[in-house]
């Protein structure tokens, strides 16, 4: 373990933004972990880098999350429990699964990020949330350097939330996360989005978790960006979720609005809409801009700082408020 000194974080982000650590250690190990806590408490940590903005050097000790491994930790005829370790890349994880035929997050398939980061977001897309597999999170307390467990309840989750975004937050380092996964008798989810349209058009009758997971490639390769060629975070926005009062004023004015039903007093409108009405899809500001086939997703297109970034979202923030009286969340985490 050797901490570096003045260490650029543009690999360390998916953003690919050119800010740098005053110093960086990345950690492999329990241990490791461990005997720093008993030096170190005033920590910057990542892991994938795929749910942040930099807009400023980090003063704090940036911390690399790398610990590796994924073991079989009980399974019997109908589920396997697994554990795997935080440094471990989400996408390959999922392979891994389908490769093993364990079902439940196929849907997740080509996520950025690792899996350390999934709880902290509840990642999702077409209609699955990682919660729904999860049953534990293990931790390192930051200031004791005690491990500790959390339950799936403990987690706290929620739309793209958890108890890690809120009370946890920069008092916990997660280290494992564990998933009961099916066997067979897998309830694969096809009605969402366009992964339906996409198993038929390959004559898909019945699909299995690869078919899935495949479909689910193709379609966010289709819409999104690859963040090795295009720095981006995935989805920038969260979508809002209104009261049905508010979205049938919205529908007067707007009759193809798309949404998605909540609750009897709910309804959930695509932010990537809302900032596609307001004029934003494909539109460039310098190396910052929304991207041109999904207005979801901001870009870096080379060499955009992280503050031009952030103000762009600010300007689609404020567009959009005026435009549809709807404030936007922003899902990714700005480091400001």
């Amino acid at each position: 373990m050797t901490i570096q000194q003045n260490i650029s974080l543009k690999n360390y982000n998916t953003f690919g933004i050119s800010t740098n650590a005053k110093r960086f250690v990345s950690i492999t190990s329990y241990y490791d972990l461990q005997q720093l806590l008993k030096v170190e408490k005033n920590l910057f940590l990542i892991s994938g880098g795929s749910n942040m903005l930099l807009t400023k050097d980090i003063e704090k000790l940036v911390v690399h999350v790398d610990m590796k491994g994924i073991s079989i930790d009980n399974e019997d005829e109908n589920f396997v429990y697994i554990t795997v370790n935080a440094g471990e890349n989400w996408h390959d994880f999922v392979l891994f699964c389908i490769a093993e035929n364990y079902g439940g997050i196929e849907n997740l398939s080509l996520i950025p990020g690792n899996v350390g980061t999934c709880p902290i977001q509840n990642i999702g897309a077409y209609g699955v949330e990682v919660k729904d597999t999860i049953t534990k999170v293990e931790a390192i307390e930051i200031e004791t350097g005690k491990r500790v467990t959390y339950s799936n309840e403990d987690c706290e989750f929620g739309y793209r939330n958890s108890i890690f975004k809120n009370q946890l937050k920069g008092k916990v380092i997660l280290t494992a996360v564990s998933f009961k996964l099916t066997k067979k008798n897998h309830q694969l989810n096809t009605s969402y989005g366009a992964i339906e349209t996409e198993l038929a058009s390959k004559n898909i009758t019945k699909p299995t978790l690869k078919d899935v997971s495949d479909a689910v490639i193709t379609i966010r390769k289709s819409k999104l960006p690859d963040p090795k060629e295009i720095g981006n975070s995935g989805s920038f926005f969260k979508n809002p979720v209104i009261s049905k009062k508010q979205f049938l004023e919205l529908q007067k004015q707007n009759p193809n609005v798309p949404s998605y039903t909540v609750s009897e007093t709910e309804i959930k409108v695509p932010a990537g809409w809302l900032v596609e009405q307001s004029g934003f899809k494909g539109k460039r500001f310098g190396d910052a801009g929304v991207h041109e086939k999904q207005a979801l997703v901001l870009v870096n297109y080379g060499n955009a700082s992280g503050e031009e970034i952030y103000q762009l979202a600010k300007k689609i923030q404020k567009t959009v408020l005026e435009k549809f009286k709807i404030s936007l969340e922003i899902e990714v985490n700005v480091i400001a």
